[in-house]
């Protein structure tokens, strides 16, 4: 779970409290938020779900990329699957230009120039303060678990 007080060192506005509430659930092979995992935010009117990978460091985003030009189905049934797109879509920064050694006309050159590999979907406070979501919520988590896969097999934790 992340704390709930934001850092004010540097920022104009004071104010010492987040609004919102954020837990991740990451592999366990993982130090810290940058690893494969699955993420809860809840804040009143702006509520969503995550999973995937965030903002990797550079030598983790190369493996993934990799891990796409070398198995791109295995990335289109991940990523582009019917049960993950009902629930997800693929957000984050991506870099400008192909990353280097990945050529431009690759077919799948904006996935690999990623600088997220999460997929995201907003959800209503109702949904989170309902009877069944922790049911919901297990198959939400279901629904990218060939997404997880990949990215763990990717950056070589067990799945």
């Amino acid at each position: 779970m992340f704390r709930i007080h934001r850092d004010t060192r540097f920022a104009k506005d004071k104010t010492p409290y987040k609004t919102n509430t954020g837990v991740q659930f990451r592999h366990d092979a993982a130090k810290d938020a940058h690893a494969p995992g699955f993420y809860l935010h809840i804040q009143p009117r702006e509520c969503f779900v995550g999973v995937g990978l965030w903002r990797p460091e550079t030598k983790v985003a190369y493996q993934i990329r990799e891990a796409i030009a070398s198995d791109p189905a295995g990335w289109k049934r991940a990523t582009r699957g019917k049960r993950f797109t009902a629930t997800y879509s693929l957000e984050g920064d991506s870099l400008i230009r192909p990353p280097k050694g990945f050529d431009a006309e690759d077919p799948l050159i904006e996935d690999l120039k990623r600088k997220d590999f999460i997929g995201s979907d907003r959800i209503t406070q109702s949904t989170v303060t309902s009877d069944t979501f922790l049911g919901d919520y297990a198959t939400m988590c279901r629904d990218a678990k060939p997404f997880m896969a990949f990215l763990c097999g990717a950056v070589g934790v067990p799945f």
